[in-house]
């Protein structure tokens, strides 16, 4: 999540939005926090959802595992195991034997890995600091080839006050096409994920619209841009179509000044018509939820953020 200094699509929100809706949302968020509580599962529909272990800090693999075949999840997003958040040094991943296993699990449980999270930034100009970053991609790819995992994320990231913000964005673009490049043999997709300060559509098109490789897209996360930008996900949505390979879903209100984390449909983001873009658009891919747990440990536990994420998703995505 994003520093959201300004938050202008916050001032442009209605604070706790439309009543009967809000006390609808509630009443369905009570039905899966009581369904949760009891084991209960409402049956799987079409929706294709992954969440990202980010929610997870403290899972083992075998947890996490366990938990998204119980409420319905199709595929994990991982952003670190048990805090390790270099994945080629996390316990299911760091040796060819371990790495073999934990495929062995998933497919056992027919879930799949849709995205690795590196850490890496392109927004780096100094020869040193830039390698590094595009070592640690390489090498989550070639972790992603390992254990047939289609996507991995890096960060744009931020625009340097010292350094001219067209040359920024020139390097944004050279390491998305470096890695894309490198990507290409193994089949891995490279993401770039809506983060940091290339927030604005019209910004990120350029950027992908130069990078032009098949080998790359992005994840359109809308809480990190719209709560910046205050763009409609309507208005965005037209803009970066064409790059979009993944979604991070969530939504957040406001706490004392600062944006706080709140089931979807909770919260005063515009998430729901994200939602609704997406599936009228014929949207294929995974619905990936993103709690995060690991960086704002206040917020409600894992068990029941996945539970009712998964829960809300069906009961919307089949009209209830």
């Amino acid at each position: 999540m994003n520093k959201r200094a300004k938050y202008p699509g916050f001032q442009n929100a209605i604070p706790g939005g439309n009543k009967d809706s809000l006390s609808r949302r509630k009443f369905i968020y009570s039905l899966s926090l009581a369904a949760a509580s009891l084991g209960f599962r409402i049956p799987d529909e079409k929706i294709k959802l992954s969440f990202s272990t980010l929610g997870c800090p403290d899972w083992s693999f075998e947890k996490i595992v366990a938990f998204a075949v119980k409420y319905g999840y199709s595929a994990l997003e991982i952003r670190g195991v048990q805090r390790e958040l270099d994945l080629t040094k996390a316990l299911p991943f760091n040796s060819p034997e371990k790495i073999k296993a934990t495929v062995q699990l998933l497919a056992d449980n027919n879930l799949s890995l849709i995205d690795l999270g590196s850490s890496a930034a392109l927004h780096f100009a100094h020869p040193v600091t830039r390698k590094k970053h595009l070592d640690d991609a390489r090498r989550f790819i070639d972790l992603a080839a390992a254990t047939k995992c289609p996507f991995v994320r890096v960060f744009p990231n931020v625009f340097p006050k010292e350094q001219d913000r067209s040359k920024t964005m020139d390097l944004m673009v050279a390491g998305m096409r470096e890695l894309g490049d490198y990507a290409k043999s193994s089949g891995v997709t490279v993401l770039l994920e809506t983060h940091g300060e290339l927030l604005y559509a019209e910004d990120i098109s350029k950027v992908m619209t130069a990078v032009d490789h098949p080998q790359t897209g992005i994840i359109w996360d809308l809480v990190n841009m719209w709560s910046v930008t205050g763009e409609a996900p309507e208005d965005v949505y037209p803009v970066i179509r064409n790059w979009i390979r993944h979604t991070h879903i969530k939504d957040i209100s406001m706490a004392n000044g600062k944006p706080v984390d709140v089931f979807v449909g909770e919260g005063i983001s515009p998430t729901i018509k994200q939602l609704e873009i997406l599936k009228k658009n014929n949207y294929n891919g995974y619905y990936g939820f993103e709690w995060e747990k690991l960086w704002h440990p206040e917020i409600p536990e894992p068990e029941i953020a996945f539970a009712a994420y998964a829960d809300f998703m069906k009961k919307w995505y089949s009209g209830g």
